[in-house]
């Protein structure tokens, strides 16, 4: 009798083990988005000693993301990043904006493409974010956006995995939410 009820529980021990042997499956990519529901616009002013144009950011959130009372990132989704977006006053204003190489001088109406320093992104990029963590970052080589009282509409480019040119458009509806960095 002894011996059965070992070799049962022997058996429920190896049922309950085999699962966590099995190999953890990556998560599933996400689509990036062609709508962003929440905007910020970060507002510098003029931070830059030998231009004479202000600098805003743009920061946009897919429909999960959100910030928290202490400005940090929670849930998933994705977060679209633009820096150095430079103005002739002091926010963003209607019209074309178009990115231009870090080499170049800045001029209203232009934004820094994206690049990435040692691992850090700047410029623009975006953020896959996993249950409030960053899980992935794209770096947008170039691009331009076009904003009018209520609206930005996008169309960005990025290397892809297989080395060649990718187009991303996307867009968001709404009113921009002012944020003053210090």
């Amino acid at each position: 009798m002894k011996e059965r009820i070992y070799i049962f529980l022997l058996a429920l021990c190896a049922v309950l083990l085999v699962p966590s042997c099995k190999k953890q499956e990556p998560s599933v990519r996400r689509q990036i988005p062609s709508v962003y529901h929440t905007a910020y616009e970060q507002i510098y002013g003029h931070c830059y000693d030998s231009i004479p144009y202000a600098v805003v950011a743009l920061d946009l959130y897919s429909d999960s993301l959100f910030l928290d009372r202490h400005h940090r990132i929670k849930g998933t989704g994705y977060n679209l990043c633009l820096s150095d977006i430079f103005v002739p006053d002091s926010l963003l204003e209607e019209g074309t904006y178009r990115s231009f190489p870090s080499d170049e001088t800045p001029t209203p109406f232009t934004f820094l493409q994206g690049k990435d320093y040692e691992g850090y992104p700047h410029g623009m990029y975006i953020l896959d974010i996993e249950d409030s963590k960053i899980s992935r970052i794209q770096v947008l080589d170039s691009g331009s956006f076009i904003y009018r009282n209520d609206s930005l509409l996008f169309t960005l480019y990025y290397q892809n995995t297989q080395g060649t040119t990718t187009t991303y458009q996307c867009h968001f509806q709404g009113a921009l939410i002012p944020w003053l960095k210090q």
